[in-house]
C-alpha cells in the first residue's frame, strides 16, 4: 500500500507553543514536509509560562541545543524543584524537590523505610533525605549525575527563562531548518463542505494557505480547533476555580534562588520565578472571591523588589477541548487546554502533545482510529495533571472562605481512590504513562498533612540497627556533598551568563 504522505503543515500562532511545534516538526520531518507559520505581531502572547520541569532536557537535547548557550540566551537560572508556603496551613512551608529522596533497599522504595523510621519516632525531615532539596535550601548547585558508589543521583534540574525570548530562540532554529514565516492575520477558515477539514486559511491581504496538517497555536481563542471546528470545551472550574492571574515582572535579588516560589494567598496564589535579570511574579486567583484590584494589590504588596512593568490582568478557564486532535487539525498549548502553572506543565504539555503527534503522524487519510488514541493519550495526561493540581488545594486547613470549598469540596474519584491508598497504607501507585510520578505525590501529601497510618511490611525487613546505618548514611553523604556545591548565582555567571555565546 503506498500511503499518501504529509506534504505540507501550516501552524498558525507563534510564541512559544508554535515555535516549539515548528523547530521540533522540521527538525524531526526533514525535507519531506513543507512548514509554514503564521502569527501577527499585532497579536499578543501570554508569555507567563517561565519555569518547567525536568523533561525539558529532552527538547534540548532532540534539537541539539547546548544548554549553556540556551540559558546565556533566554536569561535562565536553574530550578531544582518547587517551595510551597502557607499551603497547608500558614506558616507551613515545604518543596516538590525534583528527584528520588534516598535510594531503594530491595524492592521497596525509599520512603517506606523512612515511614517506618518515622512511626519508631524519628523527627527527621523526608527532605533531609533529598539533594535536590538540601542544595535548593542553600542556594547552591552544580552539574553532577551520581557521586561515587553510594546509589545516589546527582541533581535533578530543569530550568526558569524569560518565554518571549525562548520563543525567538526556537524561532531561528525553526527559520534556519527551512520553516517559512508569514506576517498576518488569519481572517477565515474554510472547512469542506462534506467532510469538514479545513481546506485553507485565508490571510488579511488576500493570501490564502492550504495544509494537509494544520496546528492551532493561537492561544486561549482557538482559532482553528474551537472558533471554526467547534470542537467543544470541558470546563474544570468546580475544581479549579481560579480563572485569572495578574502578572508583574520586578528587579532580581539575592540570593538568586534554584527553584521556583509558590505562596498561598486568601483566594489563590503568587508565583516567584527568579531570572537573571529580572524577577518574574504572579498572582494567581478566583474572581468569585476576590477582585482584580485586590488580587493587584496583594501581588505588589508582597514582591521582593521594585516592579519594573506595569501590571497585566490574564482571564482563562482550567479544563481542555473535548478533541485535541479534530479531523486534519492538532490543538497545542493554550489552544489545546488551561491548567493553572502551579506544577510549571505548560511547555511539558506541549512537548509531550509533539512527541505524541510525531510518534502517531498521519498520512492524508487521517485514520480514525490514530486521532482516537491521540485524544486517549493527551486526556488522560491533562486529567492526571488536574488531578495532581487538585491535591493541593484540596487538603489544606486554612480558615480562608476559598480554602474551606477546596476543602470540602467533591474530587475525582480517581484522586479519592490515590488519597485513601495512602493514607491506608502508605502505598502509591503510578502508571507507566503518568507525568508525576509517586516521588510528587509523596511530596505534596506529606506537605498537605496527608499522613500514612502505616508503611510496606516488607521496610521490616532490616533490623532496628541496620535501618538507623541505613539511614545515617544517606544524610551523611548528601550533607558532605552539598556544602561542596558552588552558589547558584556564581554558577551561573561562570557558565551561562546573560547574552553568553
Amino acid at each position: 500500500m503506498i500511503t499518501q504522505c504529509i506534504k505540507r503543515i501550516v501552524i498558525v500562532g507563534g510564541g512559544t507553543a508554535g515555535w516549539m511545534a515548528a523547530s521540533v516538526l522540521s527538525r524531526v520531518l526533514g525535507p519531506l514536509v513543507q512548514i509554514e507559520l503564521i502569527e501577527s505581531e499585532q497579536i499578543g502572547t501570554v508569555g507567563v509560562g517561565e519555569a518547567t520541569i525536568p523533561q525539558v532536557q529532552l527538547l534540548l537535547s532532540l534539537l541539539g541545543i547546548d544548554e549553556n548557550d540556551f540559558l546565556g540566551n533566554v536569561q535562565g537560572t536553574i530550578k531544582l524543584g518547587i517551595q510551597f508556603n502557607d499551603w497547608a496551613q500558614p506558616g507551613d512551608s515545604y518543596i516538590h524537590a525534583f528527584g528520588a529522596p534516598g535510594r531503594s533497599l530491595g524492592v521497596l522504595e525509599f520512603y517506606h523505610y523512612w515511614l517506618r523510621a518515622r512511626w519508631q519516632g524519628s523527627s527527621e525531615s523526608l527532605w533531609s533525605y533529598s539533594l535536590n532539596a538540601v542544595a535548593a535550601s542553600q542556594d547552591r548547585f552544580e552539574i553532577f549525575d551520581k557521586f561515587g558508589d553510594t546509589g545516589l543521583t546527582g541533581l535533578v534540574r530543569a530550568y526558569h527563562f524569560d518565554a518571549s525570548l525562548v520563543a525567538g530562540y526556537l524561532r531561528r532554529i525553526a527559520e534556519a531548518a527551512g520553516v517559512v514565516r508569514t506576517e498576518g492575520k488569519v481572517v477565515d477558515v474554510k472547512l469542506g463542505s462534506e467532510d469538514g477539514f479545513i481546506e485553507s486559511l485565508e490571510v488579511e491581504g488576500g493570501k490564502s494557505l492550504q495544509a494537509d496538517l494544520f496546528i492551532d497555536c493561537s492561544g486561549f481563542r482557538g482559532l482553528l480547533i474551537e472558533q471554526a471546528m467547534e470542537t467543544g470545551y470541558e470546563d474544570w472550574t468546580r475544581w479549579l476555580p481560579c480563572d485569572r492571574a495578574a502578572a508583574v515582572q520586578c528587579e532580581t535579588v539575592d540570593p538568586l534562588f534554584p527553584y521556583t516560589q509558590s505562596t498561598a494567598r486568601a483566594a489563590g496564589w503568587q508565583w516567584r520565578i527568579p531570572l537573571q535579570a529580572r524577577t518574574g511574579n504572579g498572582h494567581v486567583y478566583s474572581s468569585e472571591y476576590l477582585s482584580d484590584d485586590e488580587a493587584v494589590s496583594c501581588l505588589l504588596e508582597n514582591l521582593d523588589a521594585a516592579p519594573i512593568t506595569e501590571p497585566r490582568i490574564v482571564k482563562f478557564t482550567t479544563g481542555r477541548r473535548r478533541k485535541f486532535w479534530n479531523k486534519n487539525c492538532v490543538a497545542l498549548g493554550l489552544a489545546s487546554g488551561f491548567l493553572e502553572p502551579l506544577e510549571s506543565t505548560s511547555i511539558h504539555l506541549v512537548q509531550s502533545g509533539l512527541s505524541r503527534l510525531i510518534n502517531l503522524f498521519p498520512d492524508r487519510g487521517f485514520a480514525d482510529e490514530t486521532i482516537d488514541e491521540y485524544n486517549r493519550q493527551c486526556a488522560y495526561e491533562f486529567e492526571r495533571v488536574r488531578d495532581f493540581i487538585i491535591l493541593h488545594y484540596h487538603k489544606n486547613q486554612r480558615s480562608e472562605p476559598f480554602w474551606v470549598d477546596r476543602r470540602e469540596m467533591s474530587v475525582p474519584e480517581e484522586l479519592t481512590r490515590k488519597i485513601e491508598l495512602f493514607r491506608a497504607s502508605g502505598r502509591l501507585q503510578e502508571d507507566a504513562e503518568d507525568l508525576f510520578k509517586n516521588v510528587g505525590w509523596l511530596q505534596i501529601l506529606l506537605g498537605q498533612h496527608v499522613v500514612p497510618e502505616s508503611y510496606h511490611p516488607l521496610a521490616d525487613i532490616p533490623t532496628d540497627e541496620q535501618l538507623q546505618a541505613f539511614l545515617h548514611d544517606i544524610r551523611r553523604v548528601i550533607a558532605q556533598r552539598s556544602e561542596s556545591l558552588m552558589d547558584h548565582r556564581r554558577f551561573i555567571e561562570r557558565h551561562c551568563p546573560v547574552n553568553s555565546q
